[in-house]
């Protein structure tokens, strides 16, 4: 009976051990966490949703979601080619025209007024705290690496899940930038790899940060929630509205759909560029992640005039195929008159030019006003 507790106590241990790596991050503390206490979104114990947020829907639980996840028969998770990319010189002067680079999933450099904003930058190829198991990225997803950045004005995490707030990534990056602005209590984490404090801009929703006088970032409401480590929404999870002298962008971050995207509409719209997620949803996770069409919703409700999908293209984290929502949201947003712009990896483009679209490797250019059609093929 004694090799019982003996074997769970060790096992204890074993999980102890391993989440005292430095890339689980460190839950805030001292005058952080009395700050968060006084937060409007923090409640018994725990950031929350301006919605009821049930993490399950559609009948799900974690038991059964899991088994679906991993013993389900799900085609087409992932490419079976290697995905077309544009590999160039970052750090060569950029052009006067806005610009943005995506490199997959939830990670883009935004080139605007001469500042270079980069978002939620994940360059391990894998959304784990280790470097030998988790999510792989897809082959061809994988061209750009931290080495590859330039000189970073601000980098902006939205929130700390392991897809949008990468340990190695911001060992590589921190020094090499001059602001961090990200949701309140994120920044115990960069604190502890080694980011100074005064470097960091934690903003609660609706707190406002400015960068330089005609330059802004404002922390909006999100429907989603945190935690790198077993406890979940001790840190804050947000969208963010960006201004910089003529230009509004939308950084959506991870979100289910709800109310707070008219209300970011009506009070800061209308965008020039909406950047919202388009992927890794379920129907047994619906709250907290967008259907397709729901995304292209979400454009309209922030009246913005051109939608950029991400938080797909690079990992596959749900069980749909891996171009499904791309196809899906491309579709709708021509039903509801939505530009759509959605470029290869690494493909430097402006929002206020032509648009390009691909979709599942296949590209179509097209000028306004225009005709849109979904193909799916390979380049």
């Amino acid at each position: 009976m004694i090799i019982i507790p003996i074997t769970l106590g060790i096992m204890a241990l074993a999980i102890f051990l391993f989440m005292q790596q430095a890339s689980f991050g460190k839950a805030p503390a001292g005058l952080r966490l009395e700050r968060i206490k006084k937060s409007p979104q923090y409640s018994d114990g725990a950031f929350q949703n301006q919605s009821p947020t049930p993490t399950f829907t559609g009948g799900g639980t974690f038991l059964s979601v899991m088994s679906d996840f991993i013993f389900g028969k799900h085609e087409r998770k992932s490419p079976d080619y290697k995905l077309p990319s544009v590999k160039r010189d970052l750090k060569l002067q950029p052009s006067s025209k806005p610009q943005i680079t995506w490199f997959g999933h939830s990670s883009y450099l935004v080139q605007v007024n001469g500042l270079n904003v980069l978002v939620d930058p994940v360059f391990s190829g894998r959304t784990s705290p280790v470097s030998y198991a988790g999510t792989k990225a897809f082959d061809g997803a994988d061209v750009y690496k931290a080495e590859d950045m330039p000189r970073i004005d601000v980098l902006l995490i939205t929130h700390d899940h392991y897809d949008h707030l990468d340990y190695a990534t911001i060992l590589k990056l921190k020094d090499r930038v001059g602001v961090f602005v990200t949701s309140l209590g994120v920044g115990s984490h960069l604190e502890y790899w080694g980011v100074p404090a005064a470097q960091i801009k934690e903003l609660d929703w609706w707190e406002t940060a400015a960068i330089s006088a005609d330059t802004e970032f404002t922390a909006a409401p999100a429907r989603h929630f945190s935690g790198r480590g077993l406890v979940r929404n001790k840190t804050l999870w947000s969208s963010f509205i960006f201004k910089s002298k003529g230009y509004s962008i939308y950084l959506g971050g991870d979100s289910g759909y709800d109310k707070h995207f008219a209300k970011i509409g009506e009070e800061y719209g209308p965008f020039d560029l909406a950047i919202l997620e388009d992927g890794q949803y379920n129907a047994f996770w619906a709250n907290i992640h967008m259907m397709p069409e729901e995304t292209a919703k979400a454009a309209k409700d922030l009246k913005a005039k051109v939608l950029l999908p991400v938080h797909w293209g690079k990992f596959s984290l749900a069980t749909h195929p891996w171009d499904e929502s791309i196809n899906r949201v491309v579709k709708e947003a021509a039903i509801l008159n939505i530009k759509t712009i959605t470029p290869q990896i690494g493909e430097q483009v402006s929002w206020i030019a032509s648009y390009p679209i691909h979709t599942g490797g296949c590209k179509l250019n097209f000028s306004l006003p225009y005709l849109q059609v979904v193909i799916s093929c390979r380049l």
